[in-house]
């Protein structure tokens, strides 16, 4: 359930109502809105009156009950405001969110050596991304495909964001590795093949580093949502939805097939900040374009981009990675569109 109070609600009647709420066995979580302050209930709500609990004070507006399973991850949860994440990195904090500028988030699929991902770090920087990907511990279809090289890559990423000025966002995929990626990174990712890996989810959502999460590739819309709540339900608000393409019958021409629907739906249902990433979506390096394009369009609140200097000899994912100049050339036409929607941090429009 959540409280809505009215607006200029005293503190200090918030805090009375808090204490109150807190004897009856719930956990008040206050959200403090653009306009109003919400007060979240966590705990045995379903026997509770709304009535009853509205009698409380003369400032409360209105008790709500949320129907949806995921609680904390739905858009009623927040009285249907959005919310943003920001995170601080070394050239300063970057806001995810529905009113900020678009997010690139670029770099190789996999971490393979210092000169590579500290030389591709710059190169992306320069072409305007504000973090970068890479893979330290990276999960494959094959045993025998490039598994990355672990915890020393961890080190290689540190370097590349002290060379760039970049945040870092690497993968996790493991429960006992949680704290030393957290170390590193400045957003810990839940890749697809994790997304349901529940004792991982509440591992991550007792950490603080903001957590994206990624659609796994067979998952519902509701099984995605479900994910993130494991996530807020231990105490970390602070997740990032990436749709990553899910699984469907026409692999001939693309590896997965992008649902850029998720953004309006999403929009619907939670107050999340959403992320789209095409070049795990297609697989091809030539379609990235034309997808990244349509989800700035649609209203994707970041991009995930993979980049590589040398796409034909990467370790892992070369055909969807662009080169430097691909890029380039594609955060060009990325702000035209960009531009057009007003979700754009400056004008860029040589192509």
């Amino acid at each position: 359930m959540i409280v809505v109070m009215k607006v200029g609600s005293p503190e200090q009647e918030i805090q009375r109502i808090e204490a109150e709420l807190q004897e009856w066995g719930l956990t008040p979580e206050k959200i403090i809105g653009k306009h109003k302050v919400v007060m979240g209930l966590v705990g045995e709500t379903a026997s509770l009156d709304p009535m009853q609990l509205k009698e409380i004070s003369p400032w409360i507006e209105n008790v709500l009950r949320v129907e949806k399973p995921y609680k904390k991850t739905s858009l009623e949860y927040r009285n249907g405001e959005h919310s943003n994440v920001t995170v601080s990195t070394p050239s300063g904090d970057v806001t995810f969110g529905q009113k900020h500028p678009v997010v690139i988030i670029s770099g190789p699929c996999s971490v393979e050596n210092e000169e590579m991902i500290v030389e591709t770090a710059k190169a992306v920087k320069a072409a305007g991304a504000s973090f970068l990907r890479g893979g330290a511990y990276k999960p494959r279809t094959s045993p025998y495909s490039f598994q990355g090289h672990g915890e020393s890559a961890l080190e290689l990423l540190a370097a590349a964001r002290d060379a760039s000025g970049l945040g870092i966002i690497t993968e996790v995929m493991d429960t006992a590795d949680v704290d030393k990626v957290s170390e590193v990174a400045d957003i810990v990712q839940v890749g697809a093949r994790n997304m349901q890996n529940f004792p991982l989810l509440k591992k991550i959502g007792a950490q603080d580093k903001p957590v994206f999460l990624k659609r796994g590739m067979s998952a519902t819309i509701d099984d995605w949502l479900m994910a993130a709540e494991y996530i807020l339900a231990a105490g970390n608000s602070n997740v990032i939805l990436c749709e990553r393409g899910i699984r469907t019958f026409d692999r001939k021409y693309v590896r997965n097939t992008i649902d850029l629907a998720v953004i309006p739906v999403l929009r619907s249902l939670t107050h999340l900040p959403i992320a789209i990433d095409p070049s795990h979506g297609t697989g091809v390096a030539s379609y990235v374009l034309p997808m990244a394009k349509a989800a700035i369009a649609a209203g994707t609140d970041s991009l995930m981009i993979e980049v590589h200097p040398n796409p034909a000899k990467a370790l892992s994912d070369g055909p969807q990675s662009l080169t430097f100049d691909a890029f380039n050339h594609l955060m060009g036409e990325l702000s035209v569109v960009g531009n057009a929607v007003g979700r754009w941090w400056k004008p860029r429009v040589t192509i």
